[in-house]
């Protein structure tokens, strides 16, 4: 039996590279459907640098001081990543906003992780304001990027209980566990061809999400648009 193609995928982090982590551990599997070919940062100091050049694969870092404003930044970044042309480029703790212009240059193919069960809490400080709100559950979900922070249509979330005595950090690292298990599933969804962002949607095997696919079932609701 022949190997797949391992499609290229590009992340972009600004920090420890957690997810970037498990994207490349994934990846390296010979039947993957994807390959993580290079990783940038804003962070010319990030932790996750080291760690992805430990395992191999390639780095670049832009320092947004060295440019005259965000769009010439975003410019430059677009240009790099277009360079590796990826079949989807990857956000992986990546805390910059990203410009209109670098977004329709890699529309349809640009996805990230959020520490929440959105729509509920986007933004930061997520477990804090889960554990202030009462949740009874919490977790992470994965989405197609759109120029709405946090709000482009979501693919698939991995939801846990918040149990009694649970603490910001305590949650925090059980949602990470979370969060590397839906990551590179959503990812090899797309790189298999079965996952598409279209008509202002996320698709799956050729069903438009009414909602995002939970962790261990199969779409609760869809339809054939």
């Amino acid at each position: 039996m022949s190997t797949p193609l391992r499609r290229p995928v590009v992340v972009l982090i600004s920090g420890r590279g957690s997810n970037m982590r498990s994207l490349i551990d994934h990846g390296s599997d010979p039947h993957s459907p994807f390959t993580v070919t290079k990783v940038f940062t804003d962070k010319p100091d990030a932790a996750g640098l080291g760690l992805a050049r430990s395992l191999r694969t390639a780095t670049q870092a832009l320092r947004p001081g060295d440019f005259e404003d965000r769009l010439l930044f975003d410019s430059a970044l677009a240009d790099a990543v277009e360079r590796s042309e990826p079949a989807l480029v990857v956000l992986a703790g990546f805390m910059r906003i990203l410009s209109a212009p670098f977004l329709r240059r890699f529309e349809g193919r640009i996805m990230n992780i959020h520490p929440s069960l959105l729509p509920k809490f986007p933004g930061l400080n997520t477990h804090a304001r889960a554990l202030a709100a009462q949740e009874r559950e919490h977790g992470a979900t994965v989405h197609f990027v759109t120029e709405q922070l946090d709000g482009g249509p979501l693919i698939v979330q991995g939801r846990i209980p918040i149990e009694t005595g649970d603490s910001e950090s305590t949650l925090a690292s059980r949602v990470l566990a979370v969060e590397h298990t839906i990551y590179p599933m959503a990812v090899g969804w797309f790189c298999e061809g079965r996952l598409q962002h279209r008509a202002g949607r996320a698709w799956l095997d050729g069903k438009a999400l009414l909602e995002p696919v939970q962790l261990g079932s199969a779409p609760a609701r869809s339809n054939h648009g």
